[in-house]
């Protein structure tokens, strides 16, 4: 059974029992443009309590706000009673709600695309908030005054700019003025909830669109004050004929894949995050960003510890950030190194961050290729993952060595010289290690 035929049925067994429920939210919204929802929200007249006894078992996750999760078919789906709700104490979450009519919830909800009702029994839409119209408009509408729905749940600013995105419709002006007038509120919620806004909406293809509206609203300004700085950053223009970063920064969004991972995302934002700190200009007046790439990897990691992203995501990133300049010298590498770097679980992200940063100046794809050529090619041969090592740290104690820093200069000029087929034994190794470091 579909989640769409559970949840028909979790609504039957409501009607059956004399309440009214219908299909509420982005469900709604997302049939009638013939998408597939990914989940379905059902609004009722039924108090928690009964919501509770219709469906032993169901969990209260908000029962304050009127809100049962029931499980039904390996799926969850959140049934809400109608209400309105009290005034927003903390810019998130109402203090207090009233339960209420069918009407009367869906003016307490955000955007008019999203107030819409459907009955499962009948599949008759039920608009008291103009939906229908903006739908067919392809227009983003807050329900009622604009400003208020934003003073109420500040997270809307930035729904406002994912849905604009994700549905590619235009914010109507007045919602607009709102969205742009209350940007510094974003700041008064939690970051997570702001990093998870920011990411859904500049993962999605129409990415350069998001990034445009959360720039134009100054929203970004906010979740990421460093960007500031890469306006009127100007670069060598023999390099980069497009502009300055910020510009260089917004074509590379606009090359990427549609689908792409989150660390790819933010490496594009932030690999030349470190260029106006480091900006310099010689006698002959060529523009310099020495030491970007090493700068630009603190401020990433740190930048992204404050947004709270996860370690694997950090880690990735700030992989990519550093990395980045040097596929300016991978033909004159060597070829250990090579396969070292093209077998990290990191590479596939960095050369699509390095052919976006190429097309994106100059457009020269030399460097890209000779990887794409070196990656296949090495996944061809006889060493298309890294081997096993031929020594480990214990056997370098073993031959006497004490652990310390040498450990690694050591186990890697072992794997270099292993990749570059010149030892193929662990006793070639030893020899190895013998000729060159003293226990």
């Amino acid at each position: 059974m579909t989640a769409r035929h559970t949840a028909e049925e979790i609504s039957r067994r409501l009607q059956a029992a004399g309440h009214t429920a219908y299909f509420a939210g982005g469900c709604v919204r997302d049939e009638l443009l013939g998408k597939t929802p990914k989940d379905f929200d059902i609004a009722t007249s039924a108090l928690p309590a009964q919501v509770l006894k219709l469906f032993p078992g169901s969990v209260s996750v908000g029962a304050h706000f009127g809100v049962i999760v029931v499980r039904e078919g390996g799926d969850n789906f959140e049934i809400a009673t109608f209400r309105t709700d009290g005034s927003y104490g903390d810019g998130r979450r109402p203090d207090s709600v009233q339960f209420s009519t069918p009407e009367e919830d869906a003016r307490r909800r955000d955007f008019t695309v999203n107030g819409l009702f459907l009955d499962p029994a009948t599949g008759h839409i039920i608009d008291h908030v103009g939906g229908l119209a903006d739908l067919r408009d392809r227009r983003l509408r807050a329900i009622g005054e604009p400003a208020a729905r934003f003073r109420e749940d500040h997270l809307r600013l930035m729904r406002a700019v994912r849905f604009a995105t994700v549905l590619d419709y235009d914010i109507e002006p007045a919602t607009w003025s709102a969205v742009v007038a209350h940007a510094a509120d974003i700041q008064r919620i939690s970051i997570e909830r702001i990093r998870d806004e920011f990411v859904r909406t500049l993962l999605d293809p129409l990415r350069l669109r998001g990034f445009d509206l959360l720039a134009d609203s100054g929203l970004i300004f906010h979740i990421l004050p460093e960007m500031e700085a890469l306006k009127g950053c100007s670069q060598p223009p023999e390099f980069h004929p497009e502009g300055d970063v910020w510009v260089h920064t917004r074509l590379m969004l606009s090359l990427l894949p549609e689908d792409i991972s989150t660390p790819l995302l933010l490496s594009v934002l932030l690999h030349d995050i470190a260029k106006p700190a480091t900006r310099t200009i010689d006698p002959d007046g060529r523009i310099r960003f020495n030491g970007h790439d090493k700068l630009g990897a603190e401020m990433a990691e740190a930048i992204l510890r404050r947004l709270r992203f996860s370690n694997d995501v950090i880690e990735a990133t700030v992989e990519a950030v550093t990395n980045h300049m040097k596929f300016m010298y991978v033909q004159d590498m060597r070829t250990a190194k090579l396969k070292r770097w093209i077998a990290s679980p990191t590479f596939d992200d960095e050369l699509q961050l390095h052919r976006a940063d190429c097309l994106g100046s100059k457009g020269m794809l030399d460097n890209f290729e000779f990887m794409v050529a070196k990656r296949e090619e090495f996944r061809a041969g006889p060493l298309s993952a890294l081997p096993p090592p031929l020594l480990t740290g214990q056997d370098l104690k073993s031959m006497g060595f004490q652990p310390g820093p040498n450990f690694r200069e050591i186990l890697l000029a072992v794997q270099d010289a292993q990749l570059d087929g010149a030892l193929s034994s662990a006793e070639e190794a030893r020899d190895y290690v013998r000729e060159r470091w003293q226990p």
